[in-house]
């Protein structure tokens, strides 16, 4: 299993960036994915989940409004649309094979929101 995060930077408050997640060596289409989040000196935050199908999809009540998860089976791909960007948005994001369960993530790509 292999997932790779990019898409993170730095950005000013209200702004917007766009996450990405590569998945290989399972099959993607097959898995329930999720976002997670851990900022300096904190614990793991989950922050988003999909259904394999995209059927179903939540969100932390922290990021609820203002982020959009989807996935594009054809390619193996997770997204992560976070829009009005606060200061405590700032974190290393990470996507995770599964659900609830994110023991199966991938390094994670900064986000860094500042004036």
């Amino acid at each position: 299993v292999q997932l790779v995060e990019s898409g993170g930077g730095m950005v000013q408050p209200g702004g917007s960036l766009r996450l990405s997640c590569a998945a290989s060596g399972f099959t993607f289409s097959s898995y329930s994915m999720s976002w997670g989040r851990q900022a300096p000196g904190k614990g793991l935050e989950w922050v988003s989940g999909i259904f394999s199908d995209g059927s179903n999809i939540w969100y932390a009540d922290s990021v609820k409004g203002r982020f959009t998860i989807s996935r594009d089976n054809a390619e193996n791909t997770l997204y992560l649309q976070m829009n009005s960007l606060k200061p405590e948005d700032t974190a290393v994001y990470f996507c995770a094979k599964g659900l609830l369960d994110q023991t199966v993530r991938g390094q994670g790509t900064q986000v860094f929101v500042s004036s």
